[in-house]
């Protein structure tokens, strides 16, 4: 008997039957394609239909859930909007802003221990770092608090209502189908917020930024609960497999073999259950490539294999969930994923098709960097604080790349001025200017990848300055306004100025026409080097011979790195410069001493930087009226 059931596990592990078996008609079956095994006593119709009904309210709950989310925060947003406004309107004739000065005791401590704070201590924008590998970045407690809220809703509704003191069988069903629906609805929410232009960014005044973060968790979402519906349906597979082999094998180790052979055939002959499973793979194969590390590393080969395994993941979904109720939220999220993309392109073609096309200026600058310039075939009406997807196919191909638009500016009102100055202006150059063209620049510092190329792209010209082809996508970002603030305080780390910029121009215009209630407006620019302040030089000079400005503007630059003494000078006393590191909590404290109204602290720069500003501010909340505001791509 024992030789008999050796050569049996031989034969089943080798696909053929065993000689003599009087089970090897079963064996003979399983093996064959098209072999159905029998179905296990499981729910009745009406549990069926009970459990569909669940499956489908809990589909609702979630998106219902998140629409309410959607509509607080707008109200939220109204809320917030309309108190500013009220107060730019009531400080525009009011140089002292009392009322405005002092806090909401209530929303204070909000601020300072819910919206502003980090999840644990002080870190927040600074990454954490691993031996060489980028970790990540670790959220606010805010965010902590809102993606533990959708986490366990999720974890809640996957096994809510399940009858666990049932038949296996019936509770895998169930888990089954419930996790796969779940899957399929959180696809949804997902593409939303992927999307660059995502509605919600302007309606609830949220940056993509924390949208982005918010993405990548609803995407470990629809992953666990894909492993889950995959698991529950191989789990079951494999029961019934163990069952049907039972009868005629009694031995643990046949009917394991049993088992995981009618899984095999059950792949081979079910289009539904491999093209599921080809889909979860895609989704996990998603996930892994999308971890900080990788994404950080290898940014362009993340986004394009991220981009290929949506397609394939979307493809092979489809079939699977083919005639099945889940079927429509992926149309939904389908149709709002090729809308994204439909409406990028046509914005793309808009701004850069005809007229002569885009093109870029590149010209170097000192410290390994290079100011791009770009005349835009259809411009925009330039919003402080707004950043652009620029594309070079002659150095990136079809990639695109996030960066600030720091500088604006009309050609026919600079050639008005420089003929008022007795410029000579040609007649050829005002021909070519008859349309109200703008030109938008920035500054890009030499890293890796495209940023380098670029780099080297400038470098190789014997004048260093050369003109290229390029696509603008934008314009996005610049919902942040400090026309309410008494008090602002801009806060920038090297290339970071190229977002702060502009709002300094604005601020120092709107205060000269009298339309922001800003009265005092300071900069603190900290870089490394003083060639690094020709990135912005002439730019500076036009601030600096601006109306007011003196009135208004003072500059305080922080050198970390100079070669020497001498290279530390103040050019007057609004403009001046210092050597080393801030001291950023001792700068604030002095500003809210003798604030104006309320105050608007704005930081871009290195993680460091922006956790030791967002410190400083969290501590005063309980005695100023202080908003901290932060940009950042950390993506």
């Amino acid at each position: 008997m024992r030789a008999f059931v050796l050569l049996t596990l031989a034969h089943l592990a080798l696909g053929e039957e065993a000689p003599g078996s009087k089970s090897s008609s079963i064996l003979s079956s399983v093996g064959k394609p098209g072999y159905k095994m029998p179905e296990e006593k499981s729910d009745t119709a009406e549990e069926k239909a009970a459990a569909a009904l669940d499956n489908a309210l809990f589909a609702r709950y979630i998106l219902s859930t998140l629409a309410a989310v959607v509509f607080c925060l707008a109200v939220y947003r109204v809320v917030i909007q309309s108190i500013r406004y009220i107060r730019t309107l009531t400080c525009l004739n009011n140089d002292t802003q009392r009322y405005f000065k002092m806090p909401n005791l209530a929303f204070g401590a909000i601020k300072q221990h819910l919206l502003y704070a980090p999840l644990l201590r002080r870190r927040r924008n600074r990454e954490v770092h691993f031996a060489w590998f980028h970790l990540g970045y670790i959220p606010t407690r805010f965010q902590s608090l809102f993606l533990a809220a959708i986490i366990g809703m999720n974890v809640t509704l996957s096994v809510w209502g399940i009858q666990w003191n049932g038949t296996r069988a019936a509770a895998l069903n169930h888990l089954r189908n419930r996790t796969g629906t779940l899957s399929v609805v959180n696809l949804i929410p997902l593409a939303i917020l992927a999307g660059r232009n995502n509605p919600l960014i302007s309606i609830l005044n949220i940056s993509y930024d924390n949208f982005n973060l918010i993405h990548r968790w609803f995407g470990r979402i629809v992953v666990l609960q894909a492993l889950a519906h995959t698991l529950a349906e191989v789990i079951k597979i494999v029961d019934r497999g163990k069952n049907v082999f039972r009868e005629s094998f009694m031995k643990p180790g046949l009917l394991e073999i049993g088992g995981w052979r009618t899984l095999n055939v059950a792949f081979q002959n079910s289009q539904m259950l491999l093209t599921g499973l080809v889909a979860t793979i895609a989704v996990v194969a998603i996930t892994l490539q999308s971890c900080a590390a990788i994404r950080h590393a290898f940014y362009e080969t993340f986004l394009h294999l991220h981009i290929i395994l949506v397609i394939v993941t979307l493809g092979f979904l489809w079939k699977h969930l083919e005639n099945t109720y889940p079927q429509k939220y992926l149309l939904a999220m389908i149709l709002f994923w090729a809308f994204e993309r439909f409406t990028r392109l046509v914005f793309l073609v808009y701004r850069n098709v005809g007229r002569g096309g885009t093109k870029a200026e590149l010209e170097l600058l000192p410290g390994d960097a290079c100011r791009v310039t770009l005349k835009v075939a259809r411009p925009w009406t330039f919003q402080p604080g707004q950043y652009a997807f620029i594309t070079v196919p002659s150095v990136g191909l079809w990639t695109s790349h996030p960066f600030s638009i720091a500088w604006s500016h009309n050609v026919n009102e600079t050639m008005q001025q420089d003929s008022e100055k007795g410029y000579k202006v040609s007649a050829e150059d005002v021909l070519a200017n008859t349309t109200d063209q703008t030109n938008m620049s920035l500054i890009i510092r030499r890293r890796s990848g495209f940023t380098d190329k670029l780099f080297e792209k400038a470098e190789r010209s014997p004048s260093g300055i050369t003109t290229i082809t390029a696509y603008v996508e934008g314009p996005y970002g610049g919902h942040a306004v400090l026309h309410s603030y008494g008090t602002v305080m801009i806060f920038a780390g090297g290339v970071g100025i190229t977002h702060q910029v502009s709002y300094m121009r604005d601020l120092v215009a709107g205060y000269a026409s009298g339309t922001v209630a800003a009265r005092k407006v300071i900069l603190i620019w900290v870089v490394q080097s003083p060639e690094h302040l020709e990135w912005i030089r002439p730019w500076m000079t036009t601030i600096l011979a601006m109306d007011k400005r003196r009135d208004i503007l003072r500059i305080q630059l922080f050198v970390t790195q100079p070669r020497s003494t001498k290279e530390i000078h103040s050019p007057s006393a609004t403009v001046q410069m210092f050597p080393g590191k801030p001291n950023v909590d001792t700068l604030i404290e002095i500003e809210s001493e003798n604030q104006i109204g309320a105050m608007g602290v704005s930081v871009c720069g290195t993680g460091g930087l922006s956790d030791n500003v967002r410190a400083a501010v969290r501590k005063r909340q309980a005695v100023r009226n202080i908003d901290f505001l932060e940009q950042g791509f950390t993506w």
